[in-house]
């Protein structure tokens, strides 16, 4: 296999996504596939958390009502931690092996997923245990580095409710530098990120390496090329972001015709109800309830149709790339041609 630029890299990507979740295109396969692409790239979108709108309640207005359960606030938050921790861990757990299952699919352009998930199970253990280690450990970092910053920005609050005016100047000083950490730390995992899933793990599914071992090896390749790794990591960095924004130009009027449309379509139906009784108002909020759950349908499908694609080839994209370099993942990406025998050598087709 062709050692492949950061930039030459990007052809070879987009054509094996394009061969493997178009041809043949099967509207079923092409959902299950993307949707495992958006969880396993983490593109599956932000989660909207409602917020508690401060009322009164036997208390002050815009003041929080008490709590009754034990300990109060802190225990409710030390119980929320106990759930929320193990059902993330697992969580973490189950798209790591959706993780190896994928890049099963895209080395060997498969479409089932079961293969992958049953054939990687230790590797895709000690990857997780590898990703919890060097996340806690991140976390760790980052709370380290803000630390002075929260006692300033702790004894800047103080100042200012003493003083009774607002510093912007001194709030500046603080807020600027903790943006600039907080903008490098973001690369740093990201990057850190990169490294792991797209070099790392190739070593860890198809050599069974420990994490030293592979390491050891995507350490020495980047040190071999560390101009075109860094291409590589800017270009990871912005593809996507270019991608999805000519997506959404592409599909904004469309996008937006639908939604308008859905929109009026449910407001009508609204001011209908309010006025209807009956027999009349459960048809019109079934109605209603059915337009909305075709827009949720819709919204996941488009998502899916665009956000699979895209996720497909990003990972495309650090297969070809690296296994441009990592001959064992070149040669299953692209098996080397047989090669040719010689005419009246031994084990060469006989002539007619």
């Amino acid at each position: 296999m062709n050692v492949f630029s950061a930039a030459d890299a990007i052809a070879p990507a987009i054509s094996r996504t394009n061969r493997f979740l178009f041809h043949p295109f099967r509207l079923g396969t092409f959902l299950k596939l993307s949707l495992v692409a958006v969880i396993t790239e983490g593109m599956s979108g932000n989660l909207n958390s409602s917020h508690y709108s401060p009322t009164t309640h036997g208390g002050a207005p815009g003041t929080m009502p008490p709590l009754n359960f034990p300990g109060g606030w802190l225990g409710l938050a030390l119980l929320v931690i106990a759930i929320t921790i193990p059902i993330a861990i697992a969580i973490f757990y189950l798209i790591t092996r959706l993780r190896f299952a994928y890049f099963h699919c895209l080395v060997y352009q498969v479409k089932q997923i079961a293969p992958g998930w049953r054939l990687y199970r230790e590797q895709a253990m000690r990857f997780f245990l590898l990703s919890i280690g060097v996340g806690f450990g991140f976390l760790a970092v980052v709370v380290l580095c803000a630390l002075p910053f929260v006692s300033g920005f702790i004894k800047f609050f103080r100042d200012m409710h003493q003083g009774g005016h607002f510093d912007l100047g001194g709030f500046l000083a603080l807020f600027l530098p903790l943006l600039l950490l907080l903008v490098v730390l973001g690369l740093l995992g990201w990057a850190t990120d990169v490294i792991l899933r797209d070099m790392m793990m190739p070593h860890m599914a198809l050599e069974n390496a420990t994490v030293g071992e592979a390491w050891g090896s995507v350490s020495a390749r980047i040190g071999a090329e560390p101009g075109a790794f860094f291409l590589y990591g800017f270009l990871r960095l912005v593809l996507p972001i270019v991608a999805f924004i000519a997506i959404a130009i592409l599909l904004a009027i469309p996008v937006l015709v639908i939604a308008v449309g859905m929109g009026a379509a449910v407001a009508g139906l609204t001011a209908l109800v309010v006025n209807a009784a009956g027999f009349a108002k459960v048809l019109l909020l079934t109605i209603e309830a059915v337009i909305i759950l075709l827009g949720i349908g819709i919204s996941l499908f488009v998502g899916l149709f665009v956000g699979g694609p895209v996720a497909t080839a990003i990972r495309s994209y650090a297969l070809v790339f690296y296994g441009s370099r990592y001959q064992l993942l070149g040669d299953l990406l692209y098996p080397p041609a047989p090669p040719q025998v010689a005419p009246g050598t031994v084990g060469a087709p006989s002539g007619s």
